[in-house]
């Protein structure tokens, strides 16, 4: 307990002034409230994408085949800016490389509302990606900055903006699509990042770095915590491989909505973030339960949802097409609780490795998340390509049922 409280009082630079973290009350909840916020915002430009790409090629001159790697490499951006940025976050200031970040996200935003070409906006789409992982840096914030008692709840709340922002994306930019072009939410978008930047600079507190070792090692200390703590392998592949079929999902929805019997629009498409949101609120929940009684328990129970929700999805075929779209939703909602409820579960097991080393542990959780995001999104438009609908529901619920084999593999409970 003494090296968690001292590292919580060193990582907020007030080390002589602030009480230990079992007696410090809980963050304010404007604080709370910002760090959401900012972290919804940040992860909602990763996913803005998706619902228009049943139109957006159309509009740019290039084909569906083409625009389908915008989104992959997004995630696939996601996953190095986390691997090869957020490790810093151990070294420097937070705040600093937070405020960073978000000028950067801002400029790529604006590159890809202006891409006047197909190849601008892959670039613009893996630019995004890479400084979207500001995101990743609230989080750990969050994790350093609340007390011991309340960082399961703290951390849930933070994951509730950043999940909120993730689904909510996918509900504005279908209907900013539709109705005003999907250039003008990038613009929106890049507005929105540039007011949380003003916003973080003027009310986030500085951070203490927690290491003194040089960028070169900071990224051979990743290999290391790997190699050192099964609790962190296992929670990257469990939540790695339950990305795949999560990222399947989201990245072919708005094409198979497009197509026959339905022929909706991005705003409809976009429309199912609201679904996926009800899951958000997985992450408070899963926090709370956490804290009471394990991560553990929670990662099951959440895979265990996910599986069930995608399955259902396989009787589509046999109802008529206002219940298939019932179904849908249904499943939907039930899917992303358990993902959302399985990823602050393992946030809660890897925080608790090591709190020196809280930004790169969260590194290598995510590199696992987004490296499944990134090939769910290639697998699934491939799938559904040559095999149709029901092959990426079967992708879904094999990455499910192999995500709760690795939390069920014997030993599972002495490595989280």
């Amino acid at each position: 307990m003494n090296s968690i409280q001292s590292a919580h009082a060193s990582a907020i630079g007030t080390s002589t002034a602030t009480p230990p973290a079992g007696t410090r009350p809980a963050l304010p909840a404007s604080l709370v409230l910002l760090l959401a916020t900012s972290a919804g915002l940040a992860a909602a430009a990763l996913y803005y994408i998706q619902p228009m790409l049943g139109t957006l090629g159309a509009a740019i001159g290039a084909s569906d085949r083409a625009v389908g790697f915008a989104p992959m490499l997004t995630q696939l951006g996601y996953a190095l800016g986390i691997l090869l940025l957020a490790p810093l976050g151990d070294r420097y200031d937070r705040r600093r490389i937070i405020l960073l970040k978000a000028a950067a996200l801002c400029v790529a935003l604006v590159a890809g509302g202006a891409a006047p070409s197909i190849g601008v906006l892959l670039v613009a789409s893996l630019a995004i990606g890479i400084s979207a992982t500001l995101a990743q840096d609230i989080v750990p914030a969050a994790a350093v900055l609340a007390p011991e008692a309340h960082r399961g709840r703290t951390v849930g709340t933070v994951m509730t903006g950043l999940l909120l922002g993730i689904l909510l994306s996918r509900v504005i930019s279908g209907f900013v699509a539709e109705h005003y072009g999907w250039r003008s939410m990038f613009f929106v978008a890049a507005a929105s990042i540039a007011a949380i930047g003003v916003a973080i600079w003027r009310g986030l507190p500085r951070f203490q770095p927690t290491t003194q070792l040089s960028y070169g090692a900071l990224l051979g200390s990743l290999a290391n915590l790997w190699r050192r703590h099964a609790a962190l392998r296992r929670a990257a592949l469990a939540q790695g491989m339950i990305s795949i079929g999560f990222s399947a999902f989201w990245s072919t929805l708005a094409v198979m909505l497009h197509g026959a019997p339905f022929h909706l629009g991005s705003s409809v498409a976009g429309a199912f973030g609201l679904a996926g949101a009800a899951g958000a609120l997985a992450a408070p929940l899963a926090g709370r339960l956490a804290d009471k009684r394990g991560p553990e328990l929670v990662t099951r129970l959440g895979l265990g949802l996910a599986a069930i929700s995608f399955a259902a999805m396989l009787f589509m075929p046999l109802l008529s097409t206002p219940m298939q779209i019932a179904l849908l939703v249904v499943g939907t909602v039930g899917f992303d609780f358990g993902v959302q409820a399985t990823l602050v579960a393992h946030q809660s097991i890897v925080y608790s490795i090591d709190p020196a080393a809280r930004s790169r542990l969260n590194a290598v959780l995510f590199v696992g998340m987004f490296t499944g995001m990134a090939a769910g999104a290639a697998l699934g438009s491939l799938v559904l390509a040559q095999w149709g609908w029901n092959a990426v529901i079967v992708l879904a619920i094999a990455s499910a049922a192999g995500a709760l084999a690795v939390r069920m593999w014997p030993g599972a409970r002495l490595a989280a």
